[in-house]
């Protein structure tokens, strides 16, 4: 095995490994553990908190995106509060200034806040607008995907419980994935996306602190005679 392969390996080994512990981990969460028995669907009813499986991904590249070390942490956290905390006063703001069809109230708040967003950096080099964008993104991201609570009628969130479910997507579920499966109130949204993000940001810390452990250190140079 060249040096490379040597230095890349115990990585690449120990986030194959918390991925996989990730994966089983967040989807057991949301659709058994923290969630409502549908009898003899397999799948259950996830309540408003859930772990999202992609999500965790993207702040743990950011991690490494950022050095891979505990400043990359420290940087990458203030960004998952920033952009998060920007889309979670987004949301509100959109469905308050327009409603759904007309898509150009969540238009004109995330150019707002992706503005501010970074202006930020004018305070100085210890904010990370590369993280903080893919952050409020992802809020987005999971909003879209669980029905736009508060911007589309009936969406995500809106009695979400067993008995709209059993109705469809039409009797009140909302319009989220499996016609209501994935439903969610909008402040939800965010602290699930949020909390989601800060798991990633370990999941990253933890894969570089076990791959520097593990690692073979490089052989000292013989000294010359």
């Amino acid at each position: 095995m060249g040096a490379r392969a040597r230095a890349i390996f115990p990585l690449a080994l120990v986030i194959g490994v918390l991925s996989y512990l990730w994966t089983e981990l967040s989807l057991n969460f949301t659709f058994h553990w923290n969630a409502v028995n549908i009898p003899g669907e397999g799948f259950d009813l996830p309540k408003n908190f859930m772990l999202i499986l992609p999500t965790a991904f993207i702040s743990w590249g950011l991690f490494f995106a950022a050095g891979g070390d505990n400043a990359a942490f420290g940087k990458i956290f203030l960004a998952t509060v920033f952009g998060s905390v920007a889309a979670l006063v987004t949301m509100p703001l959109a469905f308050k200034t327009a409603d759904a069809p007309d898509f150009w109230g969540i238009a004109l708040w995330v150019g707002i806040f992706a503005l501010v967003l970074v202006l930020i950096l004018i305070a100085g080099d210890w904010y990370y607008v590369a993280g903080t964008f893919p952050c409020f993104a992802a809020v987005f991201l999971w909003w879209i995907a669980t029905g736009l609570d508060g911007y589309v009628p009936n969406g995500g969130g809106i009695d979400n419980s067993l008995v709209t479910l059993a109705r469809g997507a039409a009797g009140g579920a909302g319009i989220g994935a499996g016609a209501g499966l994935l439903s969610q109130p909008w402040a939800w949204v965010w602290l699930s996306t949020w909390v989601t993000l800060v798991c990633g940001i370990i999941l990253g810390l933890i894969s570089a602190k076990v791959a520097a452990v593990i690692t073979p250190k490089p052989r000292a140079a013989p000294e010359a005679a």
